[in-house]
């Protein structure tokens, strides 16, 4: 009986981390990543953290390949691929811990995803969309300390559980309709103005239509609508308030926008 149940016990448990994997690579789970929860008003601080992750390769590359409208010179990236290279590899040799603050662990999967995301696209450049490539999402593509990642796994998996919905317009998809990549890295020193930058710029910008009336706005806020939160309570009119120009009758329905998902290339 015994030499039935070893192989049997082991089949469990192969299933179980086969489980496991699929799992964060769909962002249901964080694979064991820290996810500190923003407590309060988040500020930015250097300080209480083990870590202060140096971001600036990511910084020079984007002052020099990124426009103002978050556009990216791909071609001009490809040739800067060892710096990109040697920074990714820098990101990927930390492992994250609760001993790491709330703003840094913030910034630094913010860039983790972007970093990344712009190498996907050069691994499979030239191409029309980021979901032309299969799995973009879901394949544990980003390796940190001892584990792959995938992208979708670091925003649901990680960034979304931190209670910080602004995170949802810092994270850059390489799509027309995402919010812009930032021309700067995210830092622990800034996160929270860089967050309150990126997010009133996008929802000020043409990727939604608000209007008092007859608002319509990114399909973002229809796919994440629980993470929109005012006073503890899920309210988008309430959240896109707080930084809209025009203010939205809270009464009325939201509509919104078909997302296009071309490559944010510039031409």
């Amino acid at each position: 009986m015994k030499c039935i149940k070893l192989p049997l016990l082991t089949i469990a448990i192969a299933l179980t981390l086969q489980s496991c994997n699929l799992l964060s690579a769909a962002g249901i789970t964080s694979q064991g990543q820290p996810t500190k929860k923003v407590d309060g008003t988040l500020t930015s601080s250097t300080a209480n953290s083990a870590i202060n992750v140096d971001h600036s390769a990511w910084d020079t590359l984007l002052k020099k390949h990124v426009d103002a409208n978050g556009l990216v010179d791909y071609q001009g990236m490809k040739a800067d691929r060892a710096a990109l290279n040697a920074y990714l590899q820098e990101l990927s040799s930390y492992d994250p811990s609760n001993d790491w603050s709330v703003q840094e662990l913030l910034a630094y999967y913010i860039n983790l995803y972007n970093a990344y995301t712009v190498d996907l696209i050069l691994d499979n450049y030239p191409l029309e969309s980021i979901k032309d490539i299969d799995g973009a999402w879901t394949k544990g593509i980003v390796p940190v300390g001892n584990r792959e990642l995938s992208l979708g796994g670091i925003e649901n998996g990680i960034l979304r559980k931190m209670d910080e919905p602004r995170i949802h317009f810092a994270i850059n998809c390489a799509s027309m309709s995402c919010p812009k990549l930032l021309r700067e890295a995210y830092t622990a020193a800034t996160i929270n103005e860089q967050l309150d930058r990126a997010t009133s710029e996008f929802i000020n910008s043409d990727k939604n239509d608000i209007t008092a009336n007859k608002p319509k706005v990114s399909s973002i806020f229809k796919w994440y609508k629980n993470d929109y939160t005012v006073d503890d309570r899920t309210d988008v009119i309430r959240f896109i308030n707080q930084y809209s120009t025009v203010e939205i009758n809270p009464r009325v329905e939201l509509m919104y926008k078909e997302y296009d998902w071309s490559l944010n290339e510039q031409k």
